[in-house]
């Protein structure tokens, strides 16, 4: 009887095992079907392949004729590119040499300048069409470098600049008066801070509000709660998405950090609902609204920009419903909802990305443009979210501090530009904000067509995108006839556009003329010449064909290839 006993014990165990085996297969292969289909959504497979790509760079003899262009052609797109730098170095010599000497000493600087073009085509681009790095005043919605030569700015500051620089410069200059008798003493708060805990919770719909120094910092209180509050370790983010630079939750090539507690999924996906319906182990879903753009795509960069296969669009009713469906399963499995918001936070509505989609989360994050001009973080959440402490377990905390967290300058900063939004026109401009820019965006776009130009654009609201419609390996050499034209664009180049909200349509009037220039001096100078055998496929296929000859046969394939 005993043996009977221990065969059936071990047969009953041997079925568990079994039985967890299956669901174990089940998970994974559910977490697999989950991943979107790119090396954005497997991020041990993209660093792998990161580290197997070799660098290679086009000669003189190669650089204008990649598409295989006939000579003429070729011969124009030099006499432009040639045209364009002494353009460059006549106009902006003063900004160009501190540039030069500069960059050696900013790594920042060193990567930026590096990763504005495809790597095949930066090593000639930066000795022939160096762009400076300085500029020294700002006036309505134009800035201005060493030369005194004025660009209509397009970078937004990384999205700092929503209602334009001279607001922030006033904002800076009030906040210096009202907490000057304090000074920088830190530790105990100015009375201000409380004035901004209650604005911030009224246009946030939360509870409470902690304070920090950057929006990354933010998002990782918000994720450190969640943790904390649900006892689980993974954190959900979608493919494509940038919620800042620290541990792995920014996966894959740029971080030399494994993938442990982050799980990659497809945006606006059943499956991805079906891993968080199943899975225990996830403590948060952090959504970054502005990924509504370009779904499952990183943020668009001329860097990578070998073809014409950028697309862009939004369809506010179709991510609302997905927003909605996320909040319920979230709900369903004790999920923590976290929106960051420190880029589009302020720029889509006045209650951001919760009131503009419809959507209510658990924890949201700010930053950037809430400081008034200064560095800042925030996050608002609800009361049981937010606490860092247990009442029954004394040393069970959670914690987070930072020396310059709630520095009264930056809080009185802040506090100006949450005043402002409450003034009456400033209403008025979010009651009209996306009929303004769609119209815009409407407009331009009609006329590139009208033109036979190459070129549309995408936006949401005031942040915009440029795609190109007509199959090209040389799309990201247009930032560079933007800039001869007087429009300033950040490092990425064409991949993301922020306008002010301070711009007039005789502003917006003035760069949509830039931009029609800029786009029809590239087309005369032939750099959209097409083969009628061309399609962004074959042009994948040959830097392909490039990539496995230097791989494989470096000596052979040398540079110009």
């Amino acid at each position: 009887m005993d043996g009977s006993f221990a065969t059936v014990a071990l047969y009953g165990l041997g079925t568990l095992g079994a039985a967890a085996a299956v669901a174990g297969a089940k998970s994974r292969l559910d977490l697999s079907r989950a991943k979107y289909r790119s090396l954005g959504g497997h991020a041990r497979i993209a660093r792998t392949v990161a580290k197997l790509l070799p660098s290679y760079q086009y000669d003189e003899a190669r650089i204008f004729k990649v598409d295989g262009a006939p000579e003429t052609v070729v011969a124009a797109r030099r006499e432009d590119f040639h045209r364009l730098a002494a353009l460059f170095r006549s106009r902006h010599p003063q900004t160009l040499q501190l540039t030069r000497e500069t960059t050696e000493l900013i790594s920042d600087m060193q990567f930026t300048e590096a990763y504005r073009v495809p790597f095949q085509f930066s090593p000639y681009v930066r000795r022939h069409l160096p762009v400076g790095t300085f500029v020294e005043s700002s006036s309505g919605v134009r800035v201005t470098d060493l030369d005194g030569y004025e660009f209509y700015d397009l970078t937004g500051s990384y999205g700092v600049n929503l209602l334009g620089y001279d607001f922030y410069k006033d904002c800076i200059a009030r906040a210096v008066e009202r907490v000057g008798a304090l000074g920088p003493v830190l530790g105990p708060y100015h009375p201000i801070v409380a004035d901004n805990v209650s604005r911030l919770t009224r246009l946030s719909g939360m509870d409470e509000v902690s304070f920090h120094m950057s929006g990354t910092e933010a998002v990782m209180q918000a994720v450190r709660l969640a943790r904390y509050h649900t006892g689980r370790t993974h954190l959900v983010r979608f493919c494509g998405a940038y919620h800042g630079w620290w541990g792995d939750v920014q996966p894959g090539p740029g971080n030399p950090v494994a993938v442990r507690e982050t799980y990659t999924l497809k945006d606006m996906s059943e499956s991805t609902l079906r891993v968080l319906r199943r899975r225990n182990d996830i403590a948060c879903v952090l959504v970054n609204p502005v990924q509504s753009m370009h779904l499952n795509k990183p943020a668009p960069a001329d860097s990578t920009l070998v073809d014409s296969a950028r697309r862009a669009g939004f369809d506010r009713a179709a991510y609302s419903e997905w927003l909605k469906k996320l909040r319920g399963v979230c709900s369903e499995r004790s999920i923590v909802l976290i929106f960051d918001e420190v880029f589009v936070g302020f720029r889509l509505a006045l209650g951001g990305a919760q009131e503009y989609f419809g959507v209510a989360a658990d924890l949201v994050t700010y930053g950037k443009t809430l400081g008034g001009g200064l560095p800042i973080g925030a996050v608002c959440g609800r009361h049981h979210l937010m606490k860092r402490f247990r009442d029954d377990r004394p040393a069970d905390i959670c914690f987070a501090r930072g020396t310059f967290n709630s520095h009264p300058y930056v809080m009185a900063a802040a506090n100006e530009f949450l005043r402002h939004l409450q003034e009456p026109e400033v209403t008025v401009l979010y009651e009209t904000l996306d009929a303004v820019w769609d119209r815009r965006a409407t407009q331009l776009n009609q006329r590139l067509r009208a033109a036979g130009l190459p070129v549309q654009v995408a936006n949401l609201s005031s942040i915009w995108i440029i795609y190109y419609t007509r199959p090209s390996p040389y799309n990201w050499i247009f930032q560079y006839y933007l800039r001869a034209e007087g429009v300033a664009l950040s490092w990425i180049g064409t991949g993301r556009l922020i306008f002010s909200l301070n711009y007039t349509d005789a502003d917006f009037e003035a760069v949509a003329d830039r931009i029609m220039a800029a786009a029809q001096a590239m087309q005369q100078a032939g750099w959209w010449w097409v083969d009628p055998r061309a399609s962004d496929k074959r042009i994948r296929r040959r830097i392909l064909r490039e990539i496995l000859s230097h791989r494989l046969f470096p000596a052979r394939a040398g540079n110009s290839r």
